[in-house]
């Protein structure tokens, strides 16, 4: 594809804002909104952040990393930035959505690109009853806490707790488990991407949960619900032979 109109979106350090100067001066600048593709400067926090921000447009989102890990970004380069774009490798991503329940009735509905995971906030254990689609599948695990992942979140928070990496055009989503203690190390569950999925905090006052969709935190559930949106896409693209596809099967081998 050839794109035109380029949007630099930079994140606050200042490698990543002179580095967005330098961009914008040699291959031009437009708002977002009016973009054919989103350059996103920084690492993947601010990928992530930049995705919920553009989800109403139709850009594409190319990463160049000028952060810390980077795993969602390409390598950072002022050259051949044309030639790369029209060259770039595409993945669709389909974000999850979690619907929170507080003890005092409000409810908070957020989209999470990488994991729902739900954590203790206090010094107990946590206490979760988990159901699948209606149906109860564990009554009780006791835990630091639970996350449900996509894909392409499958070696963020949900590797370092043990979780599988997923393959990014599988149709399936993880449960992991953060420390269990009852069922002893419990590993979770590989479910369908349009499983409905309910985590309901046993002894809510005595055990404290919050619950986190990407950067989005509720505390004091007492149930929260995750499914997958597929009415809302974002599209990365990748230099070819870099794509996230390559990138989650290299994991697994390093």
């Amino acid at each position: 594809m050839n794109y035109k109109n380029i949007s630099f979106l930079a994140s606050n350090v200042d490698v990543a804002q002179t580095a967005a100067a330098t961009l914008r001066a040699r291959y031009g600048h437009v708002p977002a909104a009016e973009a054919d593709v989103i350059v996103a400067l920084g690492g993947d926090g601010f990928m992530l952040s930049t995705l919920h921000e553009t989800q109403d447009f139709s850009a594409a989102v190319y990463g160049m990393n000028q952060g810390t890990v980077g795993f969602l970004m390409n390598i950072y380069s002022e050259d051949d930035l044309l030639a790369r774009l029209d060259a770039a490798e595409p993945a669709i991503v389909h974000p999850l959505h979690m619907t929170a329940t507080c003890g005092d009735g409000s409810v908070t509905e957020a989209l999470a690109i990488n994991e729902v995971s739900l954590l203790r906030s206090g010094p107990q254990a946590a206490k979760l009853r988990i159901s699948v689609d209606g149906r109860e599948r564990l009554a009780e695990l006791v835990c630091d806490g639970a996350l449900v992942c996509t894909p392409a979140g499958s070696t963020a928070y949900n590797y370092s707790a043990h979780g599988p990496i997923l393959p990014i055009e599988a149709d399936i989503l993880a449960l992991t488990a953060v420390a269990a203690f009852r069922p002893r190390r419990w590993r979770g569950a590989l479910l369908p991407m349009n499983a409905l999925i309910q985590f309901d905090v046993l002894e809510p006052e005595k055990r404290p949960v919050a619950a986190v969709a990407d950067s989005t935190e509720v505390r004091n559930v007492v149930r929260v619900d995750i499914c997958s949106e597929p009415s809302v896409q974002h599209t990365l693209l990748f230099d070819p032979g870099h794509g996230l596809e390559e990138r989650l099967i290299n994991e697994q081998f390093s």
